[in-house]
Parts: structure tokens; C-alpha cells; sequence
């Protein structure tokens, strides 16, 4: 291969995604590669390893989600791929090993503190895992086979034509391949928010569309200010705490428990509803007690090739088998982990259990008789809306139910006696991990895959499984407490009249008006409204399409709003559904619906099968078969 010149690939998007498939070239390359020179040229106008989402550069009040144990960016022997397993430290790991003085890593000054006290159950700011993100991608870069040249450009990429990308500097890569590690995709304002933008700019109101927090500019926002906020999910946590202790406010501990917020002045007052109404769960602060799991159990590849139907119903059809996985996760839990509360022999129970369906009057028999108390009993329509059904005479009654709420929420998280619900998580992460096959074998039912299994069930996932760190929640309540946040309450609807936002619910009867309306939430795929101007040059051209995904029965199109790849393999497909020989994307919105780009340890990732898959796809354009 010496006699060829040397391949050049071109990653669009350096953040941790990015740097995946960097790892997996190299693990790849001694089969793979050949002997020819590779120069892997990285564009992204933010530091690579951490990308935009992890960049230090960022408030020193917003944290991760995950604790850091269950943070990695390094495959384990539970990862089915071809490649090979380079096995590597957590985040847990990582720190210690700095700590100790084991690894050699720049860390930057005011993050020391935070590595050195670092704990399993602690939940570590953005900053930290910059740092730790920023050391895997230089050792990643330094473990790459000596054929391996790696360019970095600080730059964005601008367009692409031919096998020519073009950058914001001026500069062009002539790339023989091209892979987009897209993220979230930024998109303008739907049809709903425009008229939203207009209603604000002939009023004078001020309005905020969907957007990543972090990066939106709050600074109008004023001291005092009634805002409406539609959202209770992370973004609403981090919005939060930008407008509350980002403006100068103090949370104190209070010696009976709690804590107390101290204000600033400069807060504006949140008044916060959505679809459910509460906010997502906390994050489990505790370890299972039973016997390991075995996941997935019943929506496994095999359940999934079994379904039957043309045009399956992910509510009437998936469903079921989701519904039952999550319920053999917890009952597992609670039997092996909680013995004295239930009243059968686990064998008994899980023989019944796997040739019962899903809540048939068998299985509602079978629990009544197994677990005695109501509150061991796993009820999945209270837990996906707690709030159906309960109306409260005032906004200060309500107020105080929610409270109790995510009093009773903390409590639950942080006690071992309630494992159970760990159970549930890890199955759910299990049955997550399963949708891409599931899609692949397109038989769903269009709509019901767009709304339920891409809404709903996406929704109901974020919502239990991707909850704040226990001590945001506890500031939530500190800054009611204060009055400075509001609970708007369940199917939070907001209309523009009057020259005002108004807000309602369905929690109680009262109405909030403000000047300013914030949507805390990330916008949904959406390649039609795409807002980087690569993305739509491509588009534009035909180049890079939208997925439509097609009914089974009548082959009516519906956009899904995702970037159209071949799940397969991560190839591009254009407008007309052809694949692209040499252009690839990987992220959460394609096709592929994959997940983070890291991911808790020994849990067969879906991101990494992924990353592991393209990098061989890639490595054998460099070298295809005589």
C-alpha cells in the first residue's frame, strides 16, 4: 500500500462522538488497515474530545446527570462488534488515577478540588468531564497506529461538494470519505413558535424557542420578571440555575435537612408546567441488592423477530413486551434484593411471570398474589402520569402537593429499600438499547413509530431514566419555598392574547400571565428546519434527506425529522434513498436513534456497536478487498 496515496477522512463534529469513531479506526486498523497512510482531518470550531455540549468553557454551576462510574468512553467485553475491545478508565477511574498520580492529565485549576473529593454518587460538573473528555481524546490520538495522521481545524464545516469540504476559515479539506458525528441538531422555530416570535415582536414581549441552555441568552430576562417556562426536564434544571445562583442567589444547608436559598435581587420569578406537570425523576443514589439482572429478557432480538403483523402498533403490539421487560426488571429486584416483602418463591414467580402477557388478569392475579403491599406493586400508567386524574382547588394547594411529591420522589431515590426501582431503570436501558433493531425491521406502523415510539416513549424514557442529580431538585424546592418558582401544573397550555402570554393547566384553575415565554426543552430532529447551514446545503441539494418513514401497509410516507442513514452501516442516503459510497452520520438523530456518545460501562452500548461498525466500513474503502 505504500505505492497509494495516503486516505483522507474527513470527521465533520470532534466532540466525543467524534472521537469514538477515532478510537475505533485505530482498534480496527491492525486487520483492517493495510499498511496505507491515513490523515483523519477534525473540524469542529470546538475543542476536541469535549465538542460544544462538554467544552470547559461553561458555567461552573451546570453537572452531569450520571454519576461517575457510569460514565465511559471506552468498550468492555459486553459490547457485541467486530472490532476489537480497548478497554479504558471510567470517569471514576480516570479521576482516581490522576489523584494518585497514576495518570498524567492537565487538569484544569478549579476542577482539582472537585477530582480529588470525587465520589461514585456524586454527579460531576460539566467542567470535570471536559477534562476527562479532553484526556481520551489525546490518548486516543496517541494510540493510533503510526500510520495515522491527525489534523485538527478550529473551524466549522461549511458546505460540501464533491469529496471537497469546505471550512468557515477559508480553508478546504479534500476528504476520500466523510463521517457527520452530529448531536442534537440545532432547528429553527417550527410553524407554532414563529407565531410565537412574531406575537412577541409585535408586543414586545419577549419569547425564547427551543434551544440548548447553555447556549441561549438569558441576560434580558429581568430582575423580578414573571416568566413562563414550558418544560420540566434538564433544560428546565440548568435554565434554572442560570437565572437563580448563576445571578448571584445562595442555596445554604439547613441543619434539620433541606436547603434554604438566599436571593440575589437579580431573579426573575419561574412559573414552570408541562405535559406531566413534575419534573423528572431524580437519579438513583444507591446499588442493587439482589441477584444480577438478566437483560433484556423479554424484548430481545428473538421477541422482536417474533412480533407478527404488517403494520405493528407500538402502543398495542411493542408495547406489551416493553411493559413486561421493565416489570421482570423490578419484580427480579424486589425478590432477590427484598425477600420478607413478597410471599412467593422467585422461581415460582418468574416461571408464571414469563407465560403470563402483559397486565392479562393472569399477571394482575399473579403480583396481587406474590406482593402484598400496593406500593411494591409496579403501576406504569401512575408512573407515567402521576398527575391524570388530580385537580387541586388552588395554585398554593397544588404547590403543595408537588412538593410532597418530590419530597416523597428524594426520599424514594435515596433509599435501598426501594431497589425495585433500579430494577425498572436498568431494564429500561436494556429495552432502549433494542429499538434499532426494532426499526430495522420496518414494520411498525408509521405513525406510531414518529408519535409513540420517537414521542411518547422517548418522552417516558427521559422522563424516569435521565432525571437531574437529587440536589437540583432539592434547589426546586428551596426556590418555591422563596417564591421564586411556580408550578403551572399538568398539560400546561400557553395562548398568546390580550399582548401577553397566558398560561393554564390542568392541575387547578389558575392562570399566570407574563412578557416572557421560555421553551426549556431541545429541539426535536427536524432536517426541514435544520439550522446549520451544512446540513442544509446538503439537504438543498438532494445530497441528504429527511427519513420517511414508510407504512408497512400502504406505503404512506411520514417525516421522522431525522437525518436519513442506513442503519445498517451509517451510510448517507440522498434524497432518492441511494447510499452514499463514502459519507456517513452517526448520532441520536438519524436513523439509527442511538443514544449518548458515552455510556455507562458493561452495557453492550449501542453508540459504541455503532462507532465500531463505521470505523470498519470506513477502514475497508481504505483498503478494499483485491
Amino acid at each position: 500500500m505504500a505505492d497509494l496515496p495516503p486516505f483522507t477522512l474527513a470527521v465533520v463534529g470532534a466532540g466525543p462522538r467524534g472521537v469514538g469513531v477515532l478510537e475505533r479506526l485505530g482498534a480496527n486498523a491492525g486487520e483492517l488497515l493495510g499498511g496505507r497512510r491515513v490523515e483523519v482531518h477534525l473540524i469542529d470550531p470546538y475543542p476536541p474530545g469535549p465538542g460544544r455540549v462538554w467544552r470547559y468553557d461553561q458555567s461552573p454551576l451546570l453537572r452531569m446527570n450520571s454519576m461517575p462510574e457510569d460514565v465511559t468512553m471506552y468498550t468492555d467485553d459486553s459490547v457485541r462488534m467486530a472490532g476489537p475491545v480497548r478497554p479504558g478508565p471510567s470517569l471514576l477511574e480516570w479521576a482516581r488515577k490522576v489523584r494518585d498520580g497514576g495518570l498524567d492529565a492537565e487538569v484544569p485549576a478549579d476542577v482539582v478540588a472537585e477530582l480529588t473529593a470525587l465520589d461514585p454518587f456524586d454527579f460531576p460538573t460539566r467542567r470535570l468531564q471536559s477534562a476527562y473528555l479532553t484526556w481520551v481524546y489525546r490518548q486516543v490520538v496517541a494510540d493510533l497506529p503510526g500510520e495515522f495522521d491527525v489534523v485538527e481545524h478550529a473551524a466549522r464545516a461549511v458546505g460540501v461538494a464533491g469529496n471537497t469540504v469546505s471550512l468557515s476559515d477559508g480553508s478546504a479539506v479534500v476528504a476520500d470519505a466523510v463521517v457527520f458525528t452530529v448531536g442534537h441538531l440545532d432547528a429553527e422555530p417550527d410553524e407554532r413558535e414563529r407565531e410565537l416570535v412574531s406575537f412577541a415582536a409585535q408586543h414586545g414581549l419577549a419569547y425564547y424557542p427551543a434551544g440548548y441552555t447553555a447556549d441561549v441568552d438569558y441576560s434580558a430576562i429581568a430582575p423580578g420578571e414573571a416568566v413562563l417556562v414550558r418544560g420540566f426536564g434538564l433544560a428546565f434544571v440548568d435554565l434554572m440555575l442560570l437565572l437563580t445562583e448563576g445571578r448571584g442567589g445562595r442555596f445554604e444547608e439547613r441543619p434539620c435537612g433541606g436547603l434554604r436559598y438566599h436571593p440575589s435581587g437579580a431573579e426573575p420569578v419561574l412559573h414552570v408546567g408541562s405535559r406531566r406537570g413534575v419534573p423528572y425523576h431524580a437519579k438513583i443514589g444507591y446499588r442493587l441488592r439482589g441477584k444480577p439482572l438478566r437483560l433484556p429478557r423479554f424484548f430481545d432480538a428473538y421477541a422482536i423477530d417474533e412480533l407478527a403483523g404488517a403494520a405493528l402498533d407500538f402502543r398495542r403490539d411493542v408495547w406489551p413486551l416493553v411493559a413486561k421487560e421493565l416489570a421482570w426488571g423490578y419484580y427480579s429486584e424486589l425478590f432477590t434484593g427484598h425477600p420478607a416483602r413478597v410471599r412467593m418463591d422467585f422461581t415460582v414467580f418468574a416461571d408464571a411471570f414469563a407465560d403470563l402477557a402483559w397486565d392479562s388478569p393472569g399477571m394482575r392475579d399473579l403480583v396481587a398474589r406474590a406482593v402484598p403491599a400496593d406500593a411494591d406493586r409496579l403501576d406504569l400508567d401512575r408512573l407515567d402520569r402521576p398527575l391524570a386524574g388530580r385537580t387541586s382547588g388552588t395554585a398554593e394547594e397544588f404547590g403543595k402537593e408537588l412538593r410532597e411529591y418530590v419530597e416523597a420522589d428524594l426520599a424514594r431515590r435515596a433509599d435501598q429499600e426501594f431497589s425495585a426501582d433500579l430494577g425498572a431503570f436498568m431494564a429500561l436501558l436494556s429495552v432502549y438499547g433494542q429499538l434499532p433493531t426494532l426499526v430495522r425491521k420496518g414494520r411498525l406502523d408509521a405513525a406510531s413509530q414518529v408519535s409513540d415510539m420517537d414521542g411518547w416513549f422517548h418522552g417516558f424514557f427521559s422522563y424516569y431514566a435521565s432525571g437531574p442529580p437529587p440536589r437540583r431538585l432539592e434547589e426546586l424546592l428551596a426556590l418555591h419555598e422563596a417564591g421564586l418558582v411556580s408550578f403551572v401544573g399538568a398539560e400546561m397550555g400557553v395562548t398568546a392574547e390580550r399582548g401577553v402570554f397566558v398560561a393554564s393547566g390542568a392541575s387547578h384553575p389558575e392562570t399566570v400571565e407574563a412578557r416572557t415565554l421560555v421553551e426549556a426543552r431541545l429541539p426535536g430532529p427536524s432536517v426541514t428546519r435544520a439550522a446549520d447551514g451544512l446540513l442544509r446545503q446538503l439537504r438543498d441539494a438532494g445530497e441528504l434527506a429527511e427519513e420517511a418513514v414508510a407504512d408497512p401497509v400502504t406505503g404512506a410516507l411520514l417525516p421522522s425529522g431525522r437525518i436519513h442513514t442506513r442503519v445498517s452501516d451509517s451510510r448517507l442516503l440522498d434524497r432518492a434513498g441511494r447510499a452514499h459510497p463514502h459519507r456517513f452520520a452517526v448520532g441520536p438523530h438519524t436513523s439509527a436513534r442511538s443514544a449518548a456518545a458515552f455510556t455507562r460501562p458493561r452495557t453492550n452500548a449501542l453508540s459504541f456497536r455503532q462507532n465500531d461498525a463505521v470505523a470498519r466500513e470506513i477502514l475497508a474503502l481504505v483498503n478494499p478487498p483485491s
